[in-house]
């Protein structure tokens, strides 16, 4: 009983560090977005807004078929 306790705090404790890093990394890139990043032109909107659905939909298929295999 006391070995099962002290492996799952151990498993808590480390989830618990992952997520802490993983939220620290999120934040870093959240502020370095806002203080480094620049406007997209329309013209770059534009261009992104054909390309993704297509891609998006690549990749579903592809999940798919590996899925399958």
């Amino acid at each position: 009983m006391v070995i099962t306790i002290d492996i799952s705090m151990k498993i808590i404790m480390t989830l618990l560090i992952i997520l802490l890093i993983v939220f620290a990394a999120v934040a870093l890139m959240v502020i370095f977005g806002e203080k480094f990043g620049k406007p997209m032109t329309n013209e770059q909107q534009a261009k992104y807004t054909k390309i993704i659905p297509i891609l998006v939909f690549i990749l579903l298929i592809g999940s798919l078929i590996k899925m399958l295999l």
